[in-house]
């Protein structure tokens, strides 16, 4: 009993100590512009729905950005997974490809900004297929190209090392034993090496999401953006709200803890084989 009430509460002392800190500190700065108290912010957190500071509410923000993160990241996964499987499975590729992308990899998305601006401006898919002005229009013109290339860049290279990592680690053993037992090409690829580098990359997917959601306050201050969180932020720090500033760091942290708990979540479930091992 004494352990489970300790397993309970622990998690929860640095968490405590935190917010005491931070609201002992507010009271004794005494100004709202360097720190907000904790109460200011949870006010604005306790309704989320409703417009502040002429921006819409908290939550169509939140909205807005996961559109944008989830735009980009799908991108950046649907491309990444099958050149990193190709580059891994075929030595050939990945001599073709690997220091060519090394050259990018250490480049930060940032740095990309003034070349995105130039090569897409503010382009959406509602501007590219001339949608007609409704909700439709609205939510789509809110995809920005620019945007989107950012947080791509964020989530393409850790999912694109992971993914050859993975398969490049497979076991030879396993491979050789499957030849033996007649297996072809193509059932190894399916049934030996996907399954082997899996977990590899889940992982690179889960990182490529977090670095994804880092680079969404960069993107959203690109111009032609009048939404979403990193654009809340920005405005809200030049009126001097930092109570909506840290409103938008914790909406930011927790839908991005949410989705990376959803990732374990499959993860346990696809990967179940491993704890039979």
């Amino acid at each position: 009993m004494n352990q489970r009430i300790t397993s309970f509460f622990l998690p929860l002392v640095v968490p405590a100590l935190f917010l005491w800190g931070w609201e002992t500190t507010a009271v004794r700065v005494a100004n709202d512009i360097i720190l907000p108290r904790l109460g200011d912010v949870l006010a604005v957190l306790a309704h989320p729905i409703q417009p502040i500071i002429g921006m819409g509410s908290l939550l169509s923000n939140v909205g807005i950005s996961l559109a944008r993160v989830l735009f980009g990241y799908l991108a950046a996964v649907a491309l990444a997974i099958p050149l990193g499987i190709l580059m891994g499975y075929c030595a050939g590729a990945h001599r073709l490809l690997n220091n060519f992308l090394s050259v990018f990899r250490p480049i930060p998305p940032l740095a990309w900004t003034p070349l995105m601006l130039a090569w897409f401006g503010i382009t959406s898919p509602a501007t590219v297929f001339n949608m007609e002005i409704g909700p439709a229009y609205i939510f789509f013109n809110n995809l920005k190209f620019s945007m989107a290339f950012i947080i791509f860049i964020g989530g393409f290279f850790p999912v694109l090392t992971s993914s050859v990592h993975g398969v490049r680690s497979v076991r030879r053993v396993l491979i050789e034993s499957s030849l033996v037992l007649g297996a072809n090409r193509l059932d190894i690829f399916r049934k030996v090496i996907l399954p082997a580098a899996s977990p590899s990359i889940l992982t690179g997917m889960r990182i490529g999401l977090g670095v994804a959601w880092m680079c969404l306050v960069s993107a959203e201050m690109l111009p032609g953006s009048l939404s979403g969180v990193g654009y809340l932020i920005t405005h809200a720090y030049t009126v001097g709200r930092q109570d909506i500033v840290i409103t938008g760091m914790v909406s930011i942290g927790v839908m991005g803890a949410l989705m990376d708990q959803g990732f374990r979540l499959c993860e346990r479930r696809m990967l179940f084989w491993r704890g039979m091992s």
